[in-house]
C-alpha cells in the first residue's frame, strides 16, 4: 500500500475538524457540569433533581395543555405571560448594537410584545414579527408606533407552521419559540427554518431552558436537540456559548447557538 503525504489543504481539514471535536464536547462536558451543579446546589440528585416552576408557570401549561392552539391565545387574555420579558432581550440588543447581526429581511416567530422586533429593526434591517395572539400583535404594534423605528417593522397573526411569506430572510430569531413547542414537532420547525432562511441564512437560536425538568411547556432542551433537528436540514453551528447576558431568573440556564444554512436540501415550499 502506498502512503501518500497529506496535502496542505487536508492538513487544515483535519485540524478544522479537531478543533469542532473539541468545541462539541466541551459543550456537553459543560452542560453536564451545569445539571450536576444545580442537583448539588439544591442536595438532590441529578436524576431525582426537580425545576419548581411558578403558580403562573403552572396555570400556562395546564391552558396550553388543554388546547394547544388556543391555549396561547387564553394566556394572552388573562395576563399569563412568563416567557415575554417586557424589555428587549439583552444579548440579542447586544448583537444588534455591535454590528453583529445580519443586514437585510429578519424575522422573530412568537415575537410576543415585540420588544425584539422593535429593537432589531432600522434602516438596513427589515423586521417581521409572528404571533397567534391578537392581543400580542396590538401590543406589539402599539409599541413599534412609539419607536422611531416603525418605518422598518411589521406584526402579522400567523402560524409559524403554515405562514408562506413573498420573500425568504437572511436572519431568524428564535427564543422561548423552540421550547413551546411539543418536543415531537421540532423537526417540523427545523424544516421550516430552512424553507424560511436564505442559503447562507443565519438563524440565531437562545437555548432555553437547559436543564433537566420534565414536562411544559417549557420543554428542557440541549444543544444536542438542536444539532438533532437542523443538521439534517443543512445547518452548521457557527457559534455555541453560555449566554453570559441572560435575565437573572434565567442565568445557568441559557446558551447561544449561531447557525447557517449551508447546504441545500428539499424544500416543502
Amino acid at each position: 500500500m502506498i502512503m501518500r503525504p497529506l496535502s496542505f489543504s487536508n492538513i487544515r481539514s483535519l485540524q478544522s475538524e479537531s478543533r469542532l471535536q473539541i468545541c462539541r464536547r466541551s459543550t456537553q462536558q459543560q452542560q453536564r457540569l451545569m445539571v450536576e451543579k444545580q442537583s448539588h446546589s439544591s442536595g438532590v440528585s441529578e436524576s431525582t433533581a426537580a425545576i419548581k416552576f411558578s403558580p403562573v408557570v403552572d396555570k400556562m401549561q395546564q391552558l396550553v395543555s388543554d388546547d394547544p392552539i388556543g391555549g396561547w391565545k387564553r394566556c394572552w387574555e388573562e395576563g399569563l405571560t412568563p416567557w415575554d420579558l417586557g424589555k428587549p432581550t439583552p444579548i440579542l440588543q447586544y448583537l444588534h448594537q455591535t454590528g453583529s447581526l445580519p443586514m437585510g429581511r429578519a424575522l422573530v416567530p412568537g415575537c410576543g410584545s415585540g420588544n425584539d422586533v422593535v429593537t432589531l429593526a432600522c434602516p438596513e434591517r427589515y423586521v417581521i414579527g409572528l404571533d397567534l395572539s391578537d392581543i400580542a400583535i396590538r401590543k406589539a404594534r402599539e409599541l413599534s408606533l412609539s419607536s422611531p423605528q416603525a418605518n422598518y417593522c411589521s406584526f402579522q397573526k400567523a402560524d409559524f407552521f403554515t405562514w408562506h411569506p413573498f420573500e425568504l430572510f437572511d436572519l431568524i430569531i428564535d427564543y422561548t419559540f423552540f421550547c413551546a413547542i411539543e418536543p415531537n414537532m421540532r423537526s417540523s420547525w427545523a424544516s421550516r427554518m430552512r424553507d424560511l432562511l436564505k442559503l447562507d441564512g443565519e438563524l440565531v437560536t437562545i437555548m432555553f431552558p437547559i436543564d433537566d425538568h420534565s414536562g411544559g411547556p417549557p420543554y428542557k432542551t440541549s444543544v444536542a436537540d438542536y444539532e438533532d433537528v437542523l443538521h439534517p436540514m443543512g445547518f452548521q453551528a457557527i457559534l455555541i456559548k453560555h449566554n453570559e447576558l441572560a435575565v437573572e431568573r434565567r442565568k445557568g440556564r441559557e446558551m447561544l447557538g449561531r447557525w447557517k444554512r449551508m447546504a441545500k436540501t428539499q424544500s416543502s415550499l
